[in-house]
């Protein structure tokens, strides 16, 4: 059985056909798939469905969804066809039709053996039967053999052609490939010129050049030919191509046809695509039809204008400039972890859909269209929050440690942070980011690290703790009836809307939990972002509430 299926799950389907199906249905599964094979085309892309309904004539409604281009379906369907034979245990003589072997098939048409494998893989189907009634092996069914020389009329005549070659035609061709070679040629250019100029096939060329080039290695046509480009070779081509050599010139050092050099300059390309780091913060929103017109929005101004901050002193001067960046609003930081994470999940669905065997450039660029805006977003918020590392490391500096070592350390700390934020908690990003930044100096720093290691823990369990049951219940109850007190000493300063969403979002009637955007505007009939716009309003009201109220609010990490 063939192990080696484009589609696992035609493979599932073979091996349950094999399992609960009759001779007659493995027989008839192989009949069909055959016909089938034949009328696909190479570059239209087929359903998983359809391939199955044809093979088996079985719907399945429930058949997963799964597209492949033809060409792949016609490989998986040549093996479908010999692993249901093989399994349907049919004897030669019982077919009801001749069955040549791959021997009789040389002799009948004056080829090797390599050309009749080469014949398999371009469409001539064959099949497993019991031969002299001992064991099993491949063979071709006249009716398939007819078929595919009726087909495929040129090819058949060239492969007799190329056994028939005179020790004169060889001489010719060789020195013909010697002079081509010379003058900078690539072997397939070199093969397909005299291919033309003789009228050979061009694989009758290519075969006899690199049988030479086999026998006689001290005068070889091509001696630095080696083989299958390896990685390093094509990793020095897309090198050699993004310093500005261009195509033509990089198939001429190697020795390749253009079309190789761009099918490798496609092939790394998809590689480092698939590599791209493409976790995201998974939202439900994310799937609406109308989420790209809300989400991939203009970041908003803040409300009030904010004062520029002075470098505090003793800040060197090249991190000073950090301080002309203003501090993200919330609202601004919600926005664009928002679209950060959006951004990511578009490129991601797009990279699913991608055929790392054969991409499309096309679906390429808009990847990483897609993947340099998230870029450009997450280097926005990291610029914005450079002087909370400066800060933490001022505090962790010791007369031993590196100043700009700190620095370095902190901003790879704030930009992984960065990555794994999960803005959908509601948390501020600078106390997420503050603790991984002090848990990341705490390993770096020896004394920092001995001092903290009874009380490390990791920043998920920090936002997911709950209170210790060991605190005062007395003063714990004390302290909620005062914030009550205080939360109702200033939602008056608020209109009825505002006050619902703030109500609804946090949860304040203690009858309900707190409800999302999404939720929240269900229930008043309004969008969720206009939502998120009154709620950031609101709380801009109430903090200048608290403020005049005279009431502390809690220090912004």
């Amino acid at each position: 059985m063939h192990q080696e299926y484009n589609s696992q799950l035609l493979r599932d389907l073979r091996d349950q056909r094999v399992q609960g199906s009759s001779q007659r249905q493995k027989l008839a599964d192989a009949h069909r798939a055959e016909d089938l094979l034949r009328q696909l085309d190479a570059n239209e892309n087929y359903s998983f469905d359809y391939i199955t309904y044809r093979v088996t004539e079985v719907r399945d409604f429930q058949a997963p969804l799964e597209t492949m281009l033809g060409r792949r379906w016609r490989s998986d369907l040549h093996n479908y066809v010999e692993d249901m034979t093989d399994a349907a245990n049919v004897t030669a003589e019982s077919v009801g039709q001749p069955v040549h072997t791959v021997d009789e098939l040389s002799k009948m048409y004056n080829v090797s053996s390599k050309t009749i494998s080469r014949w398999r893989r371009q469409g001539l189907v064959s099949r497993k039967f019991i031969f002299d009634g001992k064991r099993k092996r491949v063979g071709f069914l006249r009716s398939s053999v007819e078929t595919f020389v009726k087909q495929n009329h040129e090819k058949v005549k060239r492969g007799e052609r190329f056994s028939q070659l005179s020790e004169r035609d060889r001489e010719e061709i060789l020195e013909c490939a010697r002079r081509l070679a010379a003058a900078g040629d690539s072997p397939s250019e070199v093969a397909r010129k005299i291919a033309n100029s003789l009228s050979r096939s061009v694989e009758t060329i290519r075969y006899t050049i690199k049988d030479y080039d086999l026998r006689y290695t001290e005068t070889a046509i091509f001696p630095d030919k080696t083989g299958p480009l390896n990685p390093e070779m094509k990793q020095r081509i897309v090198s050699e191509h993004r310093t500005g050599k261009s195509v033509n010139v990089l198939a001429k050092r190697y020795r390749r046809t253009q079309a190789t050099i761009y099918r490798v300059l496609n092939e790394m390309r998809a590689n480092e695509i698939m590599q791209l780091p493409l976790d995201f913060m998974d939202s439900l929103e994310f799937y609406e039809e109308s989420a790209e017109k809300e989400i991939l929005t203009e970041m908003p101004e803040p409300e009030t204008r904010q004062r520029r901050v002075k470098a505090p002193a003793g800040v060197p001067h090249y991190l000073a400039s950090l301080y002309d960046v203003p501090i993200l609003t919330r609202e601004q930081e919600n926005h664009l972890f928002r679209k950060y994470n959006y951004l990511k999940f578009r490129a991601r669905t797009l990279r699913d859909q991608m055929d790392p065997v054969m991409p499309s450039a096309k679906l390429m660029d808009e990847i990483e269209d897609w993947y340099d805006q998230a870029v450009a977003i997450k280097n926005l918020i990291v610029q914005s929050n450079l002087r909370l590392v400066v800060s933490i490391a001022k505090r962790h500096l010791k007369s031993q440690e590196d100043f700009f070592q700190l620095i370095s350390d902190g901003n790879m700390s704030l930009i992984r942070a960065g990555e794994k934020f999960d803005y959908t908690r509601g948390n501020k990003f600078s106390t997420y980011a503050t603790w991984s930044i002090m848990k990341n100096f705490a390993r770096t720093i020896p004394e920092e690290f001995k001092y903290r290691d009874r009380f490390r823990t990791t920043g998920e369990e920090v936002f997911l703790s709950t209170a210790d049951a060991r605190t005062d219940r007395y003063q714990l109850e004390s302290d909620q009836k005062i914030r009550e007190r205080q939360v109702g000493l200033i939602l008056h300063h608020l209109d009825d809307r505002e006050q619902q969403i703030i109500i609804r979002r946090f949860g304040l009637n203690h009858e309900h939990e707190p409800l999302t955007l999404q939720e929240v505007g269900s229930i008043m009939g309004v969008t969720k972002e206009r939502v998120r716009q009154i709620e950031a309003r609101a709380l801009s009201k109430l903090k200048a509430a608290a403020e005049q109220e005279r009431i502390d609010l809690p220090e912004a990490s």
